[in-house]
């Protein structure tokens, strides 16, 4: 097939220059940058593409988008919001796509979904930045609180941010007609250091009132659980219904993924989500703030996500901050059965809220029954069809009969659609959460990263109770890692943090997670908590080296270095400890029977 190399300037959707005929198999479009609104350009030149190989050459320099005349489809996008979104860049059902971006920075503006590639081959995108003109965050100084009364005073932040006072209610963020109705999730920031503040909780503000004072300055009527410390800088992003618009980047049913050198400054929602795809390579990639900017948060949940992937995940040399949710979750879903239908068919039913229109499992897929309540995997079978019903609820045909115990209310896993996940040469600090949440039961290794968490830094916690993101792990090596002021929420963590949450159908005393290797770390911590494990069956802490440090307030002084609880197989051996111990090690009769604590120094 004849290609075309098409020169596209913003001069208006059909400013097309400089078509040429070659004999290689790949469409390439040009784009110059320019002020005015890019979206019709760039969306005629991707739908009038003819080849399913294409190639987006972006000049240097600055392009903004606006929502008017993007590409409009309804989608189901995991952990957020459903519905009509805006897309800038739709990319579906191609045999392979490549983003040249030669240092561009791309602005969006409103309510946009950046990029999609939906059921791609091959996707390689390189050396762009994504940012918004108005972030979709309000943000103030606290220049004074009264508890007993119970309001707080907070300058705004204006320059460059969108809300208004109306009615004694702040609406933010004042773009194209969408405000937040209310504060919703709302988190104190050290102004100094750009990070969570020391012990703080996160909060969902609702005033009661708000209202102007002199000097620009907005006094908040209403009782918290905390009040923020003076000086201190609140952000807040919306409620939870809306807060999660859209990935910045969001991959779908593709493969063989390479993002390299792509810097997210700020999202409505996560900065990159990988649903169900394969094979992924993350190289030199950002979710971070600009240097010269007043804001505090970059995007507004996870800075990376993947949700039933499979395949190989590396992620290398990347640098996640400022985020409101993790640095990365890796997952499957639990699926709970709503019916036996006969002998080879369930009905199913995703029941997180933002779960609805998943695909769980399609056919070839191999599914893991597992009855409570045990949370042990059972028998395997394969999936010959699925028939989706609605959005929450799915018809699964198997190949072999049922386990005959099976029965409503348990629990299938997909056994096919899990990776093998690494992590190494990443910096992951100054956000909200945790700094990396894994549940894949395949090889996982996390080396050579550089941690700071608010909540635990490195978490594992299958779960059939709220969000139903499976699952147990088998493999994990953390070795190599530095790790520096973790865990200083006001809710209680821990450097490493094992704890499954199951529903009440399951055993809580039966072990969940399985060989975890921890082994050559070095922790700098103000506080005691090193590693806090439940359920968890081969556990190696070995030849770490921690130091306590006096660089902030203990919150949890009385707590054990090492707290196990249902635990076995537990091995403690060449470790050192610099500082002060209330407890060193704390574990119940079942952890204690194959306790293994020798040659740690310090402790």
């Amino acid at each position: 097939m004849l290609t075309h190399t098409a020169s596209i300037l913003p001069l208006s959707a059909s400013a097309v220059l400089a078509l040429s005929c070659n004999a290689s198999a790949l469409e390439v479009i040009k784009l110059e940058s320019s002020s005015k609104d890019m979206t019709p350009i760039v969306r005629k030149a991707i739908f009038d593409a003819q080849d399913p190989e294409l190639k987006i050459v972006l000049a240097p320099g600055t392009y903004r988008f606006l929502p008017d005349y993007a590409f409009q489809k309804t989608c189901t996008i995991t952990n957020h919001s459903n519905g009509l979104k805006n897309i800038i860049f739709p990319f579906q059902g191609l045999k392979s796509i490549e983003i040249e971006g030669n240092g561009a920075e791309l602005v969006f503006h409103g309510q946009v979904l950046p990029f999609l590639f939906e059921d791609c081959q091959k996707v390689t995108a390189r050396g762009f930045s994504i940012d918004w003109d108005i972030p979709f965050i309000f943000q103030g100084e606290v220049v004074a609180v009264n508890e007993k009364e119970g309001w707080r005073d907070i300058k705004p932040h204006t320059e460059g941010f969108g809300w208004e006072l109306h009615r004694g209610k702040v609406l933010f963020p004042g773009v194209d007609g969408f405000n937040y109705e209310i504060l919703g999730s709302t988190l104190a920031f050290d102004p100094e250091t750009r990070r969570v503040s020391h012990g703080a909780l996160d909060m969902e503000s609702d005033p009661q009132r708000v209202e102007k004072r002199p000097g620009g300055i907005l006094r908040f009527h209403e009782q918290l659980r905390q009040y923020p410390a003076v000086g201190s800088v609140l952000t807040s992003k919306g409620d939870r219904a809306h807060d999660r618009y859209a990935p910045a980047v969001h991959v779908k049913e593709s493969s063989n993924i390479h993002l390299e050198d792509v810097t997210v400054h700020h999202a409505l929602g996560m900065g990159y989500l990988m649903e169900r795809s394969q094979d992924i390579v993350m190289s030199g990639c950002s979710v971070v703030l600009k240097d010269d900017t007043q804001r505090l948060i970059s995007s507004t949940a996870d800075a990376t996500h993947f949700a039933n992937c499979k395949g190989d995940i590396l992620i290398e040399n990347c640098r996640f901050e400022n985020m409101l949710d993790d640095g990365t979750n890796v997952h499957g879903t639990y699926v709970t059965i709503d019916e036996v239908l006969d002998e080879r068919s369930v009905r199913i039913k995703l029941e997180h809220f933002e779960q609805t229109g998943f695909r769980f499992a399609g056919e070839g897929d191999e599914v893991w029954f597992i009855k409570s309540p045990s949370p042990k995997r059972g028998r395997v079978n394969e999936v010959i069809s699925s028939q989706p019903i609605n959005d929450r609820f799915s018809i699964l045909h198997f190949k072999d009969p049922l386990p005959p115990e099976i029965t409503a209310g348990d629990i299938l896993e997909n056994k096919t659609w899990n990776p093998t996940f690494t992590m190494r040469g990443c910096t992951i600090r100054n956000h909200r959460a945790r700094n990396i949440v894994l549940k894949s039961p395949l090889k996982t290794v996390i080396e050579d990263n550089d941690f700071s968490s608010m909540m635990s830094s490195v978490f594992f916690r299958g779960e059939t109770f709220f969000w139903f993101e499976s699952g147990s792990v088998n493999d994990v090596t953390i070795r190599n890692n530095r790790f520096n002021y973790c865990a200083y929420s006001g809710m209680e963590h821990a450097v490493l943090n094992i704890t499954p949450r199951l529903g009440a159908a399951f055993d809580q005393e039966e072990v969940y997670d399985s060989n975890i290797r921890f082994e050559n770390n070095t922790i700098h911590t103000f506080d005691s908590r090193i590693v806090w494990a439940d359920r968890v069956d081969g556990l190696v802490i070995k030849d770490n080296t921690i130091v306590r440090t006096d660089d902030a307030e203990p919150l949890y002084l009385d707590r054990a270095l090492f707290d196990f609880k249902n635990c076995r197989n537990i091995e403690i051996t060449g470790n050192s400890y610099d500082g002060e111990v209330s407890k060193d090690i704390q574990a119940d009769d079942s952890s204690r029977k194959s306790l293994k604590v020798e040659g740690n120094t310090g402790f």
